[in-house]
């Protein structure tokens, strides 16, 4: 694909995604689009084995857009980064199409592994505002990881991971998660935790109050 087909494209990507944009020329304003048409740019010479004109080039979209993307990844068509600032996906990582990533989202790894030691994300995955997606495992299509979650296992198709390490917390939302970009209406297994934790509290309080007034009547008997 040549450039003038990835400006193309990331312009179609960007204007679908994002509601904040009124023109087209507003595009080539975005950190997203630099930094994408950056690594694709990077990511034909890596597989040339030129390694460091690539990482020349990704180091100075890194400076200009604070999107991190080593040009050894693999990345489908379609990817959309919002803001974008702190977002790094790592050598091994692997993305499917139409992927969309927030600020603050690291695709890394756990250590000094060797080999394949980043995430694979399937096509349409959603991860959200300062996710963390850590290992060498796969995130399913359609799935959406919560704002602030830190992943470290794989995750079926079309569910959703909140939390900290993340929970699946919904299974089978055949829902494309960039149709609504809602990375904030998901369920919090903590918060329902604690309020079943109240409502055992309240029936132990009453059992306890009923078995106290059981015992005065004894007593007076």
């Amino acid at each position: 694909m040549g450039i003038m087909s990835y400006v193309k494209e990331e312009i179609k990507v960007i204007r679908e995604r994002d509601p904040a944009i009124k023109s087209n020329s507003e595009v080539f304003l975005y950190p997203s689009f630099k930094a994408i048409l950056s690594y694709r740019v990077a990511h034909k010479l890596y597989k040339k084995k030129h390694y460091f004109l690539a990482r020349w080039i990704s180091q100075r979209a890194v400076r200009k857009t604070g999107i991190e993307i080593h040009p050894g990844a693999t990345i489908g068509k379609g990817l959309f980064i919002d803001h974008g600032s702190g977002v790094i996906i790592g050598e091994t990582a692997e993305l499917g199409d139409n992927v969309t990533l927030y600020q603050g989202v690291t695709l890394g790894g756990t250590g000094k592994e060797q080999g394949k030691r980043h995430p694979t994300l399937k096509d349409n995955v959603m991860v959200s505002a300062g996710a963390k997606v850590l290992g060498s495992f796969t995130i399913g299509e359609n799935s959406k990881i919560g704002a602030g979650s830190v992943v470290l296992k794989e995750v079926p198709p079309n569910c959703t991971v909140v939390g900290v390490p993340g929970r699946i917390v919904k299974k089978d939302d055949k829902k494309i998660p960039r149709m609504d970009m809602d990375q904030v209406h998901l369920p919090d297994p903590i918060s329902n935790d604690i309020q079943e934790l109240q409502a055992d509290n309240m029936r132990l309080h009453r059992q306890i109050k009923a078995l106290k007034k059981t015992m005065r009547e004894v007593y007076k008997k």
